[in-house]
């Protein structure tokens, strides 16, 4: 055993320890307690618990490779904007109000504010987004363990399916939340230690976020000398209208995530869920602005070391990629050397290693490698974990309890929860193991389908209170079944087609969300409104204070209430207008 796998080994088996043993001291006996951890998370461990959710694989793992490599710096960017900038709409649109709600998840909020078959098609799409949400996770899993502790990516992913079913299953929402303010811990030191440790080495500042500028100049240099465009040039490999696309998708995909969205029921009051957000953004923050960093960085090692180089005279850590099959090297030529440039095609680097490879490419030593590998896998079990409660509280909560058994005892429904989430890390490590794409491309999957379903129904039933169960129902349908569709014709692994207007699978979820608020505004307009009642409880949530309605809301008797305080409903026929 080499010393980067053993500590590696040392320190997998320090955090996973950790996450186990504070699942257990948090397991839970009530639906409260496993759905939304009874509303008694304090702010700042909320917003950890946030942050470590929202930040998964793609973010710890791949985001730094496909700002470097796969997109040429500039047009990575999107996923920067995209996703930081989701998180501040969240924050201001939705997070507050939903909380204020009151309902477990989001297809509760829908069921209630607008009809059972919403409800039904909200299930749907909460857990469509999940399973492709998950499967980049798993597949993040998978990666480091086959590059790091030797063993193959089946192995990995089961290894990490027993670890989220344990501490998942027991604790409920819970232990999650504390599991994930411990894996948030150890994944921001694990990204923060390489990244001001490099920063140092290459420019003598202990800042990344300052340090990389300095070497923005140099690599654009080289790669113009490799052929490439350079790095910090606009356009160049996407067109404007796609950067808009895109970003929007991965922005309004963000703020309708539901396994991010949960998160704010977990707050003690609708003020906590508030600071909650801003502890969050301020946690986010110091990974994502660390990102661009770590991505120049290891694009200008990497080049340095590789461009040029003999095929049998290549670093030690570029051997251990190669042998796992993350990095292939064709000699085209047959001249013994790597030549790395745009139209060669000498060599393929797997975009989701270079963070996890940046600690060696660098130099560092092994208890550094071990530190990010440990981080990398904290990344993608702590939102694997919140994505399988998503489908459980969907399928027992939303589906069994509301539709099937509305008497089932709490102990019954737990039961039925935990089952579901059972059966739905088996499907999830399926997906890790068989993954449709890198880690950062599939999970920009799952922001798509979210922006296309759940940010419109949402925004509209919080602002617009004549939205209808029909139009919101039919709008739902229309944006997620487009936007599906289209990522099937249009994703290498499925359907490798053209597209439309040169539109990616990973920016059409923009469009989704067009024609979903324009399907959902148009049958709203011809179709019964919500209830008097419901409309006045619409208002008072968005107004700080006003809360009776709210409040018999909760407790189920917003109907009695209404007609307390001389609210009469309408006849059908005249509430169309």
């Amino acid at each position: 055993m080499s010393q980067i796998q053993l500590w590696t080994l040392v320190f997998v088996v320090l955090t996973f320890g950790v996450y186990i043993y504070i699942a257990y001291a948090s397991r839970v006996s009530s639906t409260a307690g496993f759905y939304v951890a009874s509303g008694g998370i304090p702010a700042p461990a909320n917003g950890a618990a946030i942050a470590a959710d929202w930040m998964s694989a793609a973010s710890f793992i791949s985001l730094a490779g496909i700002v470097a490599f796969s997109s040429n710096g500039y047009a990575g960017s999107v996923y920067l904007m995209g996703w930081t900038g989701g998180y501040v709409l969240l924050a201001l649109l939705l997070a507050p109000y939903l909380r204020k709600f009151g309902k477990y998840t989001i297809p509760d909020f829908v069921g209630d504010r607008y009809s059972e078959s919403a409800r039904l098609v909200a299930v749907v799409a909460a857990i469509v987004v999940s399973f492709v949400y998950v499967a980049g996770q798993m597949a993040g899993v998978g990666l480091v363990f086959q590059r790091f502790l030797g063993v193959g990516t089946v192995t990995g992913v089961i290894i990490g399916m027993v670890i989220v079913f344990f501490y998942a299953v027991l604790g409920g929402m819970k232990g999650i939340t504390w599991t994930q303010v411990a894996q948030y811990s150890v994944l921001i030191v694990a990204y923060l230690i390489p990244a001001v440790a490099i920063s140092v080495q290459l420019s003598g500042l202990p800042v990344p976020q300052i340090g990389f500028g300095q070497i923005l100049a140099e690599l654009d240099g080289l790669q113009r000398d490799l052929g490439f465009e350079a790095y910090t040039e606009a356009f160049t490999q996407t067109s404007m209208l796609n950067m808009v696309l895109i970003t929007a998708a991965l922005m309004f995909g963000t703020a309708g995530l539901p396994h991010v969205i949960v998160r704010f029921y977990t707050a003690k009051s609708v003020r906590a869920a508030r600071y909650s957000a801003l502890w969050a953004l301020f946690f986010i923050a110091l990974l994502y602005t660390s990102a661009p960093a770590i991505g120049a960085f290891s694009k200008f090692n990497f080049i340095n070391q590789i461009a040029g180089t003999g095929t049998d005279a290549t670093p030690d850590w570029f051997n251990s990629w190669r042998d796992v099959g993350l990095i292939t090297v064709d000699d085209a030529n047959g001249n013994g050397v790597i030549d790395y440039g745009p139209d060669t095609g000498e060599l393929v680097v797997n975009n989701d290693i270079m963070v996890l490879a940046a600690p060696e490419i660098a130099g560092l030593p092994a208890p550094v490698i071990g530190l990010v590998a440990a981080g990398g896998l904290a990344a993608a079990l702590s939102t694997a974990s919140g994505l399988l409660l998503v489908i459980s509280s969907s399928v027992a909560n939303d589906l069994y309890y509301k539709r099937i058994n509305p008497r089932a005892t709490e102990a019954r429904q737990l039961l039925v929860g935990r089952i579901a989430m059972a059966a739905a890390i088996f499907v999830a490590g399926y997906l890790g193991i068989n993954p449709p794409g890198f880690v950062a491309q599939v999970v920009a999957l799952a922001f798509g389908l979210a922006c296309a379903s759940f940010f419109p129904i949402l925004v509209l039933g919080i602002f617009w209170k004549k939205t209808t169960a029909m139009g919101a129902t039919a709008g739902l349908v229309a944006g997620l079944g487009t936007t599906m569709a289209y990522m099937v014709w249009t994703i290498d692994i499925y359907g490798d087609g053209d597209g439309i207007f040169g539109i990616p699978e990973t920016g059409f979820g923009t469009v989704g969300m067009l024609i979903n608020f324009v399907v959902t505004i148009v049958v709203s307009q011809f179709t019964p409104k919500p209830s008097v009642a419901m409309q006045e409880l619409v208002e008072e949530v968005r107004y700080p204070g006003r809360s009776k309605l709210v409040a018999a809301h909760a407790e189920g008797h917003l109907e009695e209430a209404a007609a307390e305080e001389g609210i009469v409903d309408e006849p059908p026929s005249d509430r169309r207008d």
